[in-house]
């Protein structure tokens, strides 16, 4: 697991770093917003622990603008400020956890343990594919971080795509998904017409949905 740590305190950075290392977590650290970007566009992260007041600006905007630009990672916020108001403002601005300094160092381990379930069981839901972003807990859609609009079945059919992308799914297969009824295939090519309105709204997408010629469909990537 790769965390983050964004302070510019270097005793607390070397803390931190050497409580997660002895814990089994691979760190980075960052003593300022702008090695934070660096960092962020080198690699991934599982987590990011971030301090509210940095010497080039605030921990609180920085992870704000994060948001907007879809980075989901979660965030454990750590500021000396402990007043229940600045605790709301880092919860709306998209931290996943607070902690107040000084803390506990059994706390702190504690909470990372929870948010990286948290972020585990996300991942789980989130399948991403180039500019292509679709959430199947929230049944949210995203091309380039745009919110595609599908409808109900329109999404049920992309998720059954997605979660067989290797799969080829025929007509019935897709329609007993969708219907859970055999017998409507036979008289209808509805199947046919949700395909088409599919592909029509994910044009732009790093995905496209193939049709095997008498087979059936599958998602191409």
């Amino acid at each position: 697991m790769n965390i983050l740590i964004i302070d510019d305190n270097q005793e607390i950075l070397f803390g931190l770093e050497k409580l997660l290392n002895e814990a089994h977590f691979t760190t980075c650290t960052a003593p300022n917003l702008q090695k934070a970007k660096e960092a962020l566009e080198e690699q991934e992260y599982d987590l990011i622990i971030l301090d509210w007041m940095l010497p080039d600006g605030s921990g609180v905007e920085f992870l704000a603008q994060m948001r907007k630009e879809f980075y989901s990672t979660s965030v454990l916020l750590l500021s000396s400020k402990s007043e229940i108001n600045e605790k709301v403002e880092a919860l709306d601005a998209g931290a996943d956890d607070y902690l107040a300094k000084p803390f506990s160092n059994i706390e702190l381990l504690a909470r990372i343990r929870a948010l990286l379930r948290r972020e585990s069981a996300y991942k789980k839901s989130l399948i991403e594919i180039g500019n292509f972003k679709a959430d199947l807990a929230t049944h949210e859609v995203y091309i380039e971080q745009k919110k595609i609009e599908l409808t109900k079945k329109e999404f049920s059919l992309l998720e059954l795509l997605l979660l067989n992308q290797h799969v080829v799914l025929t007509r019935y297969q897709i329609n007993d998904h969708l219907n859970h009824d055999f017998d409507a295939l036979k008289s209808s090519n509805l199947v046919d017409v949700h395909i088409k309105n599919l592909r029509k709204k994910l044009s732009l997408a790093s995905i496209t949905i193939e049709t095997v010629r008498g087979v059936g469909f599958r998602i191409n990537t």
